[in-house]
């Protein structure tokens, strides 16, 4: 399993970045797929999940409104959409899923987000 993120980067507040994370090694189409951030000093907190048909979608309150998680099949691929962004959703955002059969979560290697003026 490997979990590859990009699109990271520096924002002043109130713009916006589009993640994406790669998927390979497992049947994509069939995982949960989450977004988690962690930012200096705090635990990494779930910031939204989207599930196997990409229909049900979770958010943290802190981001809800503002993000939006989507994902594309058949390009195994996990989206996460951040606009108004907040110097306080400044952290490390992960990419992962968690594989039932195995009972192992897999992380991505994590894509900096920083929001500053």
């Amino acid at each position: 399993v490997q979990l590859v993120e990009s699109g990271g980067g520096l924002v002043q507040p109130g713009g916006s970045l589009r993640l994406s994370c790669a998927a390979s090694g497992f049947t994509f189409s069939r995982y949960v797929m989450k977004w988690y951030r962690q930012a200096p000093g705090k635990e990494r907190e779930l910031v939204a999940s989207i599930g196997i048909p990409g229909i049900t979608t979770n958010y943290a309150g802190s981001v809800k409104g503002r993000f939006t998680i989507s994902r594309d099949n058949p390009k195994n691929t996990v989206y996460l959409q951040m606009n108004s962004l907040k110097p306080e959703d400044s952290a490390v955002y992960y990419c992962s899923t968690y594989s039932p059969l195995a009972g192992v979560t897999y992380w991505g290697q994590g894509t900096q987000v920083t929001v500053s003026s």
